[in-house]
């Protein structure tokens, strides 16, 4: 009989939809990093959600989680009379999305980074808006990309880190550009907003729906290296690729060869998207090699790449040439696939 695996995540929201009512202990033993937040319950580093919590913060590290280490978690116990009013809504809201998107109000967990202080505030009082590169509103990142919420992260009188997990209502998203002053949805279709509708990034929760549509449940606190973007930077730096690299113009330029002028256009104007910060590169080369097809971008990248080595052998001037090209919005040359495709 086949069997259907359970994952981590299913376990917390299971958890999180039938265990906030449970009695919280005032006698907490030790003492904690976020003893001065009311209401915050620490979680025992043998309980399960602890281990999935910190699972999902070190999972989601890359290179960073060597050296990033779990110091406390704390669930928001949901202790005074507004906190529990928050929750009875954000359930009720739950409850009309859900209602509104035929059976799936779309509640995914996604992180939030804040200074100790402003999560203290946020636990006491709720979000308040902010506005950046996608509208008004809350920011927050899918469970699986904490070092992205991490980059934010404001280290504290002890050295500390803290990050917000949160459960969050979507709803029907919609995808929001670069330089958008949204500050609610679109249209009464759409509950939220993202920056990638396939494989979204960001989430934007909108003003209007920030204590409403997110719930704050659990602070964790941790220790990384102290200069953090100095590290990130270091080691995407070391990930540079190294092999001859193709202008991705020149690639237009060749395909046009091949392909019709109608889809040469198309994949101009996917290039002019990412370049104005529309689409992300990821989305680029996916878009690219669906026009295209990998048989002949295949075909023409390691062409181009053979010309590139053979014309350089022996030729100083052209190595140069070739370095300066290395600071262009190029299209590394694969080896032997086109999986290894690389924008700058």
């Amino acid at each position: 009989m086949e069997t259907m695996a359970v994952e981590p995540w299913d376990v917390m929201y299971h958890t999180a939809n039938h265990g906030d009512e449970a009695s919280v202990s005032d006698c907490e033993s030790g003492t904690t990093h976020n003893e001065h937040i009311h209401g915050l319950v620490r979680l025992d580093e043998d309980e399960k959600l602890h281990r999935i919590i910190e699972k999902a913060l070190v999972s989601g590290l890359g290179p960073l989680r060597q050296h990033t280490s779990v110091v406390d978690i704390h669930r928001n116990g949901y202790a005074s009379v507004i906190s529990q009013a928050r929750l009875q809504s954000f359930r009720i809201f739950g409850r009309a999305v859900e209602k509104k998107c035929e059976g799936n109000a779309n509640v995914k967990f996604g992180w939030y980074s804040a200074s100790k202080d402003e999560i203290g505030r946020i636990i006491s009082h709720g979000f308040s808006h902010s506005n950046g590169l996608y509208g008004c509103g809350v920011y927050l990142y899918p469970h699986h990309s904490s070092i992205e919420s991490m980059k934010s992260c404001v280290v504290d009188e002890d050295g500390l880190r803290h990050l917000l997990l949160c459960r969050v209502i979507l709803g029907k998203m919609e995808v929001v550009h670069p330089g958008s002053q949204q500050y609610h949805p679109s249209s009464e279709d759409f509950d939220s907003g993202v920056d990638n509708l396939p494989a979204p990034k960001k989430y934007i929760v909108w003003s209007t729906h920030m204590n409403t549509h997110i719930l704050p449940e659990y602070v964790v606190t941790f220790r990384a290296p102290p200069c953090l973007k100095g590290f990130l930077n270091t080691q995407g730096s070391l990930k540079k690729p190294t092999s001859p690299w193709m202008p991705f113009t020149t690639l237009i330029s060749v395909l046009s060869k091949f392909l019709p002028p109608q889809s040469v256009n198309l994949i101009a104007k996917h290039h002019r998207d990412h370049r104005e910060n529309k689409i992300p590169r990821h989305e680029l080369i996916r878009l690219v090699r669906q026009i295209a097809g990998d048989k002949l971008l295949t075909v023409v990248i390691k062409s181009h790449r053979a010309k590139q080595l053979n014309s350089t052998n022996g030729s100083h001037q052209r190595k140069a040439q070739n370095g300066a090209r290395n600071r262009m919005d190029s299209i590394q040359q694969p080896g032997s696939s086109i999986e290894s495709i690389y924008l700058e």
